[in-house]
């Protein structure tokens, strides 16, 4: 049995993060949630249940104070961090000519620049620790196949800066021992698609089916645990990008 680990998990509050916390707690590590709604955020951590092992941090995730709250956090409780999951993001579809300022702002400050600046708060931590660690982020397969009838430029180049970040940290930080990696779902059905009728979006995938939480929940353990994986970003899009059912 692996010796538990400290996880923060960004995004905590619904999808993805939340799922992603639940199965780190389940398998005996300590969590630090991290959400911008106070009052979800200690929704999901008494339905998690685990008050000795869940501490929770409320904040903006594109203001780099979050990211060090989040540190902080896992230090005043756990003694210590050992993997980032960056689950947090925002994503929504616009025509391209519509795209104001206040759009792209949010999704570069959401997406990239809240990646950006947690992982960095993160990073030099696991470097003053001197033990490694793994970070694990969260993109999307629509960097390598995009869609025409889901205009999303904004969302996608916030996406794709977070996919390059990936791999240019995965090279810079893996003389600390410091693996960097990220899951690229394709259609999860998550709360981020609202009230979307995502089933519709089962054909596109190769096996005929959208995905579950569950889904990139085992993609980001395997990855967290996944001592000689570095700079991968990994699909988990039931075929989404591999190909079409003939």
């Amino acid at each position: 049995m692996s010796t538990p680990k400290t996880v923060i998990v960004t995004g905590g509050s619904s999808g993805i993060g939340r799922d992603v916390a639940r199965a780190f707690l389940a398998r005996g590590d300590s969590v630090v949630l991290g959400g911008r709604d106070a009052d979800r955020l200690a929704d999901v951590a008494a339905e998690l249940d685990a008050p000795t092992r869940l501490a929770t941090v409320v904040g903006d995730i594109g203001s780099p104070a979050t990211g060090s709250a989040y540190v902080r956090t896992a230090l005043d409780r756990f003694g210590r961090v050992d993997v980032l999951i960056n689950s947090a993001g925002v994503f929504g579809s616009t025509p391209f000519v519509d795209v104001t300022e206040a759009d792209l702002d949010r999704y570069l400050g959401g997406n990239l620049k809240g990646t950006y600046f947690t992982t960095q708060a993160v990073v030099r931590h696991l470097l003053d620790q001197g033990a490694g660690g793994s970070i694990v982020n969260i993109g999307t397969v629509l960097i390598d196949h995009a869609l025409t009838g889901l205009p999303a430029s904004a969302a996608l180049i916030s996406k794709g800066g977070v996919h390059a970040l990936t791999v240019s940290l995965a090279a810079e930080l893996a003389p600390a021992r410091i693996r960097v990696n990220a899951v690229a779902p394709g259609v999860i059905r998550t709360p981020l698609f609202g009230d979307g009728d995502v089933g519709s979006a089962a054909d596109l995938a190769l096996l005929a089916r959208i995905g579950e939480v569950a889904d990139t929940t085992a993609a980001v353990l395997y990855l967290a645990d996944a001592e000689f994986v570095t700079g991968h970003i990994l699909p988990v899009d039931g075929g989404f990008i591999a190909g079409r059912a003939a």
